[in-house]
């Protein structure tokens, strides 16, 4: 594997994984440690519902190797809630908690959810909200930003990221672009690293399964698009992190695995 290409699983629990990722009768306290054996990094999808506790945060620390990276998305509370609206507190108070982590911290996600025309009518509106709480960032930290209306997936806006050094969290989700018209539209890649999201088709896949053991769609063509994506993105000296969801395609470890094979037979 790349250097550059970090590769994990948006969360290392779920239903279904003992005894299909991890060994039959592995104790949970065990699971970030094996997991970590297997993988360089992670999504920790628990910090999205609320900022994790300080022994929380120094239990991941002292289970996971030296170079290994966990990247935190921003509480709902702030990015859902109250929408960067008075949350200077809290997101203090989750910052405090992810510099814990120290230099296993990798990026930090903010992903907002579809805004409606009430909330945002346009880009426009959505930016002079967004632009002041991001130019307030420390410096010293990776921040990426994913939005779900891709009618907001504009140059505009993937300039005024790039501009701060921040990354557009490239999204493979059922209503968005496909990977391709990401790359067609403008440069997606808005600093020295970027952060990929394979998530799927939520509401779909549960109508095949709720037991994350298992492939149960085949996606080794979409897959297949985005490590030809990738190559050049790698070629420029730019860093990847890219997570699986268990909803893109059944079972996250195993998407994950099918793409390094794919990757390994164009980068041989």
């Amino acid at each position: 594997m790349s250097s550059r290409l970090c590769l994990g699983t948006s969360a290392f629990t779920a239903a279904g994984w003992e005894g299909s990722f991890y060994p039959a009768g592995m104790q949970p306290r065990d699971f970030l440690t094996y997991y970590a054996a297997k993988f360089d990094t992670v999504e920790v999808d628990s910090t999205f519902y609320r900022t994790p506790s300080a022994s929380t945060v120094r239990g991941w620390y002292a289970k996971t190797p030296p170079n290994f990276k966990f990247a935190l998305k921003v509480p709902q509370e702030i990015t859902h809630e109250k929408c960067l609206h008075d949350c200077e507190a809290q997101f203090r108070e989750f910052l405090d908690a992810a510099e814990l982590l120290r230099e296993k911290l990798g990026p930090i996600l903010f992903q907002f959810g579809y805004f409606n025309r009430d909330t945002f009518p346009d880009l426009d509106a959505f930016l002079k909200r967004l632009l002041p709480f991001l130019d307030k960032l420390p410096k010293e930290h990776r921040f990426a930003v994913e939005i779900r209306n891709k009618n907001f997936l504009l140059p505009k806006f993937v300039d005024a990221l790039r501009e701060r050094r921040l990354a557009l969290a490239i999204i493979d989700q059922s209503w968005m672009p496909s990977p391709a018209e990401w790359f067609s539209r403008f440069d997606p890649v808005s600093t020295d690293f970027t952060y990929i999201r394979w998530l799927g088709d939520r509401k779909g896949i549960e109508e095949k399964t709720k037991t994350w053991d298992k492939l149960v769609i085949d996606r080794r063509r979409d897959l297949s698009e985005w490590a030809r994506l990738c190559v050049p993105i790698v070629r420029r000296g730019v860093t990847i992190f890219a997570y699986a969801n268990n909803h893109y395609a059944g079972h996250s470890p195993a998407t994950i695995a099918q793409f390094l094979e794919i990757w390994e037979k164009l980068n041989p």
